[in-house]
């Protein structure tokens, strides 16, 4: 059983988002604007996609050394897709946390469950960021990087759960034409959560 983190002094903002909704872009453009804020870099059990940087991407660990964090209690959260394991590790999100810092994660559904479990309402912003339909978004992922049938079938089936979860989000961004609408509404959301921190 989860046990509720207390006296959290910084904020996380949680970002969910289908794949090729254009999270990636909105995210980088707020640390530009606030380079003091932490973007986390999960760990994953799958294998290095072409053009990918581990630790930069990715923390990419074999399936043994994420079993073995999981035992250890390294994890915040973490969760499993297309028969690969994602998760966040605490030494990415909790220092900050406590130094008063704005975190940004970018969660699936099952890790975002988690949190809800761990971290107060109060120092935890949902955004969910969407940019069209199904076809769109795989055209998109498409483009981006070479994917499987089962990978993509695993992804329309993650949509169609995404698309179910938007009622837990406090923000709801449309980034499907306009990026600055998009930049600017997530820039408020960073500066609403700087306002929030309990220095």
């Amino acid at each position: 059983m989860s046990t509720m983190l207390n006296n959290v002094r910084g904020h996380l903002v949680v970002v969910m988002a289908p794949m090729g909704s254009g999270k990636g872009t909105v995210i980088e453009h707020a640390l530009e604007l606030h380079p003091s804020m932490y973007r986390t870099i999960s760990c994953t059990s799958r294998a290095m996609r072409p053009k990918e940087v581990d630790g930069d991407h990715y923390h990419f660990i074999s399936p043994e050394q994420f079993e073995a964090r999981i035992k250890s209690g390294d994890f915040l959260e973490w969760a499993t897709f297309a028969g690969n394991k994602y998760g966040t590790p605490k030494s990415e999100v909790l220092p900050r946390l406590d130094n008063c810092g704005v975190v940004i994660v970018e969660i699936e559904l099952q890790g975002v469950e988690q949190l809800l479990e761990l971290i107060p309402r109060e120092n935890m912003t949902i955004v969910y960021i969407e940019a069209g339909g199904w076809e769109v978004l795989r055209a998109r992922a498409a483009a981006r990087a070479p994917m499987s049938d089962t990978e993509l079938e695993a992804r329309y089936q993650r949509f169609l759960i995404e698309q179910q979860s938007k009622p837990m989000a406090d923000v709801i961004i449309n980034n499907d034409a306009d990026i600055e609408t998009a930049h600017a509404e997530f820039a408020q959301v960073i500066e609403e959560a700087y306002k929030k921190c309990k220095v």
